[in-house]
C-alpha cells in the first residue's frame, strides 16, 4: 500500500502485498460526506420508509425512532472511529473485523458486506426502474419496461465509477443538495409557521409515551435502516486527505446530519397533518401510493409544481444511492483481491486510480441480481426492492455488531488506545443496541420485506449462509497458501 494512504505512528499495516493503490488525497470531509448522504438516499428514505413507520409503527412517535437509531449509531461510531485511526483500508468492515476476531471471521464478514452492498444496490435499482418508467410514461406517453431503464443506468453508473472518485463526488453533490434543499425548506417553513393544525406537537412525537406507542419496533427498524451507508467514511479512507483526521470528522458529521435531518423532517411532516391525524393519513397512503403522505403536504406548502419535481428528485435520489453503493462494493472487491482472497486482476486500477475491473464485476453482479426478476415478470417494487432491502439491512446490522465486538477485542490485545470510553464502553453499548435492533429486524422481517413468512425465512437464512461460505473460503485459501 502506498505510504501516503496509511496512518503513520502506531498504525497497523495490512500484511498482504498490494497490486495497486487508490488515488490518495482525492477526498475531503465534504466529499466523503456526499458519498455517505447519497447512500442514505434522503428523499427515498423519507418518502419510502416514513409512511410505514407512521402508519404501521408508532404513529406520531416515529420521529423519536430516528433519534434512538442515531444514538445507537453514534455509540457504534466511537469505536469505529477509534479503529479507523489505526487501520486504513478500503475493505473497512472486513479489515476491522479481521483485526479483532481473526482472518477467518473477517473474510466471512467480507462476503456478507459484498452481499449486503450489492443487495441494497439491486433493491434501489428495482424502485428506480419503476420510478423512471413511470416518469417516462407520464412525460412521453411511451411505456418503457422498468428493466430497460435499469440496464441503461447500469452502464452510466459503470462509466461514472471508472471516471474517478472526484467525478462521482461532484455528481452526487448536485443530487444530494437538491433533495436536502426541498425537504429542508419544507421543514423549516413548517417550523417557522408554528406547525400544522395542531401546532408543532413536540411532546406527541418525542415523549417516551409517544415513542413507545403502537408498534415502536417497526419504526425503529426503518429508522435503523435509514442510517445504513454512513460506514462509507472508512471505505474511502485510502482516498481521503489526512485520513486520521478526515475520516473521524466525516463519520461524526454524517451521523449528526443524518439523524438530525430524518428526525426533524419526519417531525415536521407529522406536524403538517396533526399528531392525532398523521397515522390515519399514512395508513390511507399505504393503500394507494405511499409517497403521497410526504409529497402532499409539501405540495400544499409550495404549490402543485412540487408534484412534478419530487418524483424526479426521487429518481435522482435513487441514482445517487446506486452510484454510492457501486463505489463501496467495488472497493471491497478491490481490497479482497489485493489481500489475495480474490483473483489478482480485481485489484487492477485504471489511470484515474479507480478499481475499474472490480467495478465491472460489481456491475455484472448487479445484472445477475436484477435480470431474473425481469425475466420472471416480478413487480420490481414489491419483490426486488422489498426483498433485497430487508436482506441488506440484516446483513449490514450483523457487520455493525461484529465490528463493535472486534473493536473491544482488538484494543484489549493491542493496547494502541487505552481510552475506556472509546475502546470499551461505547463499543459495548453500541453492540447491545445493535443486537436489540437485529432482534427487532428479525421479529418484524416479514413486515420489512412486505412478503410472506416463507420468503422471509429464506431471505434471513441467506445472510448466515453467505457468512459460512466466506468462512470456508478463508480456510481453503489459507490451506492453499500454506501448500
Amino acid at each position: 500500500m502506498d505510504s501516503r494512504t496509511v496512518a503513520t505512528a502506531h498504525t497497523v499495516q495490512d500484511d498482504a502485498p498490494t497490486a495497486g493503490t487508490l488515488k490518495p488525497n482525492a477526498l475531503g470531509v465534504l466529499g466523503i460526506l456526499f458519498f455517505v448522504l447519497s447512500a442514505q438516499a434522503p428523499l427515498t428514505g423519507i418518502a419510502g420508509a416514513l409512511p410505514i413507520s407512521v402508519g404501521a409503527g408508532n404513529g406520531p412517535g416515529a420521529p423519536a425512532a430516528y433519534v434512538a437509531a442515531g444514538l445507537i449509531t453514534l455509540l457504534f461510531s466511537v469505536g469505529f472511529v477509534a479503529m479507523g485511526r489505526h487501520v486504513v483500508n478500503a475493505g473497512a468492515f472486513y479489515t476491522y473485523i479481521g483485526k479483532g476476531l481473526g482472518r477467518h471471521v473477517g473474510t466471512g464478514s467480507a462476503g456478507v458486506a459484498l452481499f449486503a452492498y450489492c443487495a441494497v444496490q439491486a433493491a434501489m435499482y428495482g424502485l428506480y426502474g419503476a420510478t423512471v418508467s413511470g416518469l417516462l410514461n407520464h412525460y412521453t406517453g411511451h411505456d418503457v419496461p422498468w428493466w430497460v431503464c435499469v440496464l441503461v443506468t447500469m452502464a452510466i453508473v459503470q462509466i461514472l465509477g471508472a471516471s474517478g472518485i472526484e467525478m462521482g463526488a461532484k455528481v452526487l453533490a448536485v443530487f444530494v443538495l437538491a433533495e436536502f434543499s426541498i425537504l429542508s425548506a419544507f421543514a423549516l417553513v413548517t417550523l417557522f409557521k408554528g406547525g400544522g393544525p395542531e401546532g408543532l406537537g413536540f411532546t406527541q412525537s418525542f415523549s417516551p409515551g409517544a415513542a413507545l406507542k403502537g408498534a415502536p419496533g417497526v419504526a425503529l427498524m426503518f429508522a435503523v435502516a435509514s442510517m445504513i451507508g454512513f460506514e462509507a467514511t472508512a471505505i474511502y479512507g485510502e482516498e481521503a486527505r489526512e485520513p486520521r483526521k478526515t475520516v473521524p470528522r466525516a463519520t461524526y458529521l454524517a451521523v449528526a446530519v443524518v439523524t438530525g435531518f430524518f428526525a426533524f423532517t419526519s417531525w415536521m411532516l407529522v406536524s403538517a397533518y396533526g399528531a392525532s391525524k398523521a397515522q390515519e393519513a399514512a395508513g390511507k397512503a399505504l393503500t394507494t401510493d405511499s409517497t403521497t403522505f410526504v409529497f402532499a403536504p409539501i405540495a400544499d406548502q409550495f404549490g402543485a409544481w412540487v408534484n412534478d419535481v419530487l418524483p424526479i428528485l426521487l429518481a435522482t435520489s435513487l441514482f445517487a444511492g446506486i452510484l454510492a453503493f457501486h463505489n463501496s462494493a467495488n472497493r471491497y472487491l478491490f481490497s479482497l483481491s489485493r489481500d489475495g482472497l480474490l483473483p489478482r486482476k480485481l485489484s487492477s486500477i485504471n489511470r484515474r486510480h479507480c478499481p475499474s475491473v472490480a467495478g465491472a464485476v460489481q456491475t455484472a453482479i448487479a445484472v445477475l441480481l436484477v435480470v431474473p426478476f425481469a425475466i420472471a415478470g416480478k413487480d420490481p417494487v414489491l419483490t426486488l426492492f422489498s426483498w433485497f432491502s430487508g436482506v441488506a439491512v440484516l446483513g449490514i446490522m450483523l457487520l455493525y455488531f461484529l465490528t463493535s465486538v472486534s473493536v473491544t477485542v482488538f484494543f484489549r490485545r493491542e493496547r494502541l488506545d487505552t481510552r475506556p470510553w472509546n475502546t470499551l464502553i461505547a463499543p459495548a453499548l453500541g453492540a447491545i443496541g445493535i443486537a436489540g435492533a437485529i432482534w427487532l429486524i428479525l421479529a418484524n422481517f416479514t413486515t420489512l420485506i412486505g412478503g410472506e413468512s416463507s420468503t422471509a425465512a429464506w431471505l434471513v437464512a441467506s445472510v448466515p449462509a453467505v457468512m459460512l461460505v466466506g468462512l470456508v473460503a478463508a480456510r481453503l485459501t489459507r490451506k492453499d497458501a500454506a501448500a
